[in-house]
């Protein structure tokens, strides 16, 4: 504070000097005024004297006066009242003086120093933000607003303030614990090195990039001034998974955290250390199998470019009793049985935006279908096998780290073909918007979610190829007030080659102890879903309320228990399931 003082006091002296000098210059243009105005003057001479002599109480004393004084009386007095630690008389002085000028923003930055001292964050943030608002090059609010996000520990929100000033420069980068990932992946998924200035899209890339690699769940980066220079030090926090699980208890975890419902997960990371992850999963559930197995790279020891390779085979077992609606049709013993296998590409051109494209090959079958199907109805139990291509694209929209909100974009068009007669070329959009809030200034006590999805599928679709809005382990539409399955098997989710959702939910953290966290909070989900061919769909708008827990363990896996009720058809639903 000491030194912001200094700082204020050199830049305001020619201020007052040249106030002195219109004092003066008027008091000789109007000889009748004269006297009044060279008291005023001498006063204000007296004062700027006193508080440059540190003088503090004589200081204020002598820029007390009058409600209509000039406004550079009420700064210097709230300039002098400050240092006398008299903070609430301070504050009135500058806001006098800012009703007065609310063009100068010499009165907001006083006030957010005023905040700052008494460690009210938010009010100085919020003065000083105003203070660019009319003066946007002010490098001593950038660098105060830089300072303040800084120590709240919004990395992002610093750099946005630090980044024009050409701050903060880099003495040194560190990661720890040294991790076991190849030197040369590593130093390329970090964009930024000493001595360089660490800006905002250096650090989204380098976070970006540590993600693709899947072997970083948490990451995060520390600054620390150096003692000798006006430069920083820092240091990536980076927790790496490598082999079966950095723990043989969070192997065990990791891997039979599906146990409940006949699930396991044998994964294994950074083979070679070169991020080779190899995850999969097995499930014996007798009304719906599955196995599937994804193996993803860097390609030519980048980071940005990442392939992946999978393999998917279920066999399930389908009651459409309520969502197929022809009648005198009874479906409720369907077994499907699906193998896909393809490969993706998936590119990290910056922090803000990636994209990839893929191919997928499959084949289907449907047993136990009824010989009474109604003409229409009959592409969507057809048996074939099928090509798809895709193009897929992640945006960042917006980027506000200062209020911590964030909203991401993404779209994806993908084409094929079923090569059964009576089935052809198809083609599918889809597109969502994902908007995330932390109203407080740190940590995540609070956490605001909201994301709307659209899609549409042009062409005819087997059943499986249909979008499914409810609640259900295979599926990510989810409607928590419409159960997916019955009883245990696939087909209550509503079906169409068209939906719209939109999904909301409120976190509030409720116990955290490291390894064990525990949120709980609100849900609402909306949508529809509808097919041109009239027999699947929602016929009218779903909407669902309840609430969620979710309970975090060792940093990875949350167990969400859901209750959702809806709202039209009175029906309740409790959900649990581990997301990975």
């Amino acid at each position: 504070m000491a030194a912001r003082q200094q700082l204020d006091l050199a830049r305001r002296a020619p201020a007052s000097k040249v106030i002195l000098a219109l004092l003066l210059a008027a008091s000789c243009a109007f000889p009748s005024a004269s006297q009044e105005m060279a008291a005023e003057a001498e006063r204000l001479a007296s004062a700027q004297l006193a508080l440059d002599s540190a003088h503090w109480e004589e200081a204020a004393q002598l820029a007390a006066g009058p409600a209509q004084q000039s406004a550079e009386f009420d700064l210097i007095e709230a300039l002098a009242l400050a240092r006398l630690g008299r903070f609430s008389e301070a504050r009135a002085a500058l806001q006098a003086g800012h009703r007065k000028r609310p063009g100068d923003p010499r009165f907001l930055t006083e006030l957010a120093g005023l905040a700052y001292k008494q460690k009210n964050f938010a009010e100085a943030k919020r003065e000083l933000r105003a203070g660019l608002q009319l003066e946007p090059d002010a490098r001593y609010n950038h660098e105060f607003l830089g300072t303040i996000y800084f120590l709240e520990g919004n990395l992002e929100a610093a750099l946005k303030y630090w980044n024009p000033l050409d701050k903060p420069r880099l003495r040194s980068v560190s990661v720890t614990p040294p991790p076991q990932l190849l030197d040369l992946l590593l130093n390329r998924s970090i964009a930024f090195n000493a001595p360089q200035t660490l800006t905002t899209d250096a650090l989204l890339a380098s976070n970006a990039r540590l993600r693709a690699l899947g072997i970083f769940p948490q990451q995060r980066i520390d600054l620390a001034p150096a003692a000798d220079s006006d430069s920083y030090d820092a240091t990536l926090h980076l927790a790496e998974k490598n082999g079966f699980g950095d723990s043989w208890i969070a192997a065990l975890v990791f891997t039979f955290s599906g146990l409940p419902y006949s699930t396991v997960y044998p994964e294994f990371f950074n083979a070679g250390r070169q991020a080779l992850n190899f995850t999969s999963l097995a499930r014996w559930d007798a009304q719906k199998r599955r196995f599937f197995l994804n193996a993803a790279s860097p390609l030519f020891h980048d980071p940005s470019i990442r392939l992946e390779l999978f393999l998917d085979a279920r066999d399930e077992n389908w009651n459409l009793s309520r969502t197929f609606f022809p009648s005198g049709v009874t479906l409720s013993d369907l077994n499907v049985r699906t193998t896909a296998a393809g490969a993706r590409l998936h590119f990290v051109p910056s922090g803000r935006w990636t994209w990839n494209a893929g191919i997928a090959a499959a084949h289907r079958s449907f047993r136990n279908v009824p010989q009474a199907l109604p003409s229409a109805a009959q592409p969507f139990f057809t048996g074939t096998n099928s090509l798809a291509v895709w193009l897929a694209a992640d945006r960042s929209l917006l980027r506000a780290p200062e209020r911590r909100i964030t909203v991401d974009a993404s779209a994806e068009v993908s084409a094929g073909r079923n090569f059964a007669h009576s089935l052809g070329g198809f083609g599918i959009f889809r597109g969502s918007l994902l908007a995330r809030w932390f109203p407080k200034a740190t940590g995540d006590d609070y956490e605001s979610r909201a994301q709307i999805r659209t899609a549409a599928l042009a062409g005819r679709a087997t059943l499986d190829e249909l979008f499914q809005l409810g609640i259900e382990r295979d599926n990510d539409l989810w409607l928590r007030g419409h159960r997916g399955t019955t009883a245990g098997r696939k087909g209550a989710a509503l079906l169409g080659r068209r939906f719209f959702l939109a999904n909301w939910e409120l976190d509030k953290n409720i116990y955290n102890a490291g390894f064990l966290k525990i949120k709980l909070g609100p849900l609402l989900d909306a949508g529809a879903v509808a097919d041109s061919s009239g027999l699947f769909g929602s016929r009218e708008w779903l909407v669902d309320a309840g609430a969620q827990a979710k309970i975090q363990v060792l940093g990875a896996i949350t167990l969400t228990l859901s209750y959702g009720r809806d709202l039209r058809g009175g029906r309740n639903v409790f959900y649990p399931t581990v997301i990975r």
